[in-house]
C-alpha cells in the first residue's frame, strides 16, 4: 500500500506540466547503440524537438512477461539480452536512474489491473539502446512496464490510455520494438542496401502505414486478423505489442508523423512514430 510519504514524493517529483508527446521507435539492431547511421542521427535530431521530459516509461519487446510489471529500482542495471556481438557493445553502461515513485505513480493509475513492482529487471536493449541517443547523458530516469504475453492487442492499447495523465506530469512514454520483424527471413546478404524489403515486406509497411497516417487504428489492434503479408511481418507479437501502447495514447486533435520509415534486410522495418 502506497504511504502518504510515497505520494508526497510522487507529487514532488511530478508536477503537472504542457502534455508531453509520445512515441514508438524502431530500435532494430543492438548494434544500433553503439554505430552511426542514419537511424540513430535522426534518434538525435529527434531529441532536439522534445520538451525536456521529467522521466521516461518505456514498454520494450524485450521485456515480455505473465502479467505485467514496472521496474522499481532506484538504479536499474543495464542488461545485455543478446550474444554474438562485439565486446564494446556488451561494455556499453547507461546509467540512468529509476523512479520508484513514478513506478508507484504507474502502478496507482493502472489499477484494478495488477501492476507488480519489479526490483530485478533493470533497462534492456530495447530501452536503452535508443533511449541513449534520445539523452546521452543518462540524466532523465528511466523506468520500464512490461508487456504480458497471455493479452490479446485490445487489452495493450486500452492499458496504455489509462497511462494518459502521465503525459501532463512530464513522462516521456516511449514504445520500442519493430513494426515489420521476421528475424527467420533476415537476409543478411543484402543488409546494408539501402530500403530493402521483400514484396511482403513492402505491402505490410504500406498497409500499416496507411493505417497509421488515417488514425484508423482498430484494424491494427486487430492485426491477427489481417492477411498474409502482415502474418508475415508479425510472426510473433513482441516487438509489434509496443505500437499498440503508442497508439493507445493519441487524441484525436494531435498529429502523429512517422520517422525513419525504412525496410531492412528483407524483412524488418525502422519505422519510427512521433505523437504530438
Amino acid at each position: 500500500m502506497n504511504t502518504l510519504n510515497d505520494l508526497h514524493k510522487i507529487s514532488q517529483a511530478f508536477s503537472n506540466t504542457d502534455k508531453m508527446p509520445v512515441l514508438f521507435l524502431g530500435h532494430g539492431s543492438p548494434m544500433n547503440a553503439i554505430e552511426e547511421n542514419e537511424f540513430v542521427a535522426e534518434f538525435r535530431n529527434l531529441a532536439k524537438t522534445l520538451p525536456q521530459p521529467n522521466a521516461i516509461l518505456c514498454i520494450s519487446a524485450h521485456w515480455y512477461t505473465k502479467g505485467t510489471k514496472v521496474t522499481a529500482m532506484e538504479m536499474p542495471k543495464t542488461i545485455h539480452d543478446f550474444g554474438g556481438f562485439p565486446q564494446a557493445l556488451f561494455d556499453v553502461q547507461y546509467p540512468a536512474k529509476g523512479s520508484p515513485e513514478l513506478a508507484i505513480e504507474t502502478q496507482r493509475i493502472l489499477s484494478p489491473v495488477e501492476i507488480e513492482l519489479d526490483e530485478t529487471w533493470g533497462l534492456d536493449h530495447g530501452a536503452w539502446s535508443v533511449i541513449k541517443h534520445l539523452y546521452p547523458e543518462a540524466n532523465v530516469p528511466v523506468i520500464q512496464l512490461s508487456i504480458d504475453y497471455s493479452k490479446p492487442g485490445q487489452y495493450h492499447f486500452e492499458l496504455a490510455q489509462k497511462l494518459q495523465s502521465l503525459r501532463h506530469k512530464g513522462v516521456l512514454i516511449v514504445g520500442s520494438g519493430n513494426i515489420v520483424h521476421n528475424l527467420r527471413l533476415v537476409d543478411f546478404h543484402n543488409y546494408d542496401r539501402d530500403n530493402y524489403g521483400y514484396d511482403w515486406a513492402i505491402e505490410a509497411r504500406q498497409t500499416i502505414n496507411d493505417y497509421l497516417l488515417d488514425g484508423n487504428f482498430q484494424p491494427l489492434i486487430n492485426y491477427e486478423k489481417m492477411d498474409r503479408a502482415i502474418q508475415l511481418a508479425i510472426p510473433t507479437p513482441d516487438h509489434y505489442l509496443p505500437l499498440l501502447y503508442t497508439l493507445g495514447l493519441k487524441d484525436k486533435s494531435e498529429e502523429l508523423t512517422l520517422f525513419n520509415d525504412k525496410l531492412l534486410a528483407g524483412s524488418l522495418s525502422m519505422t519510427s512514430v512521433k505523437i504530438m
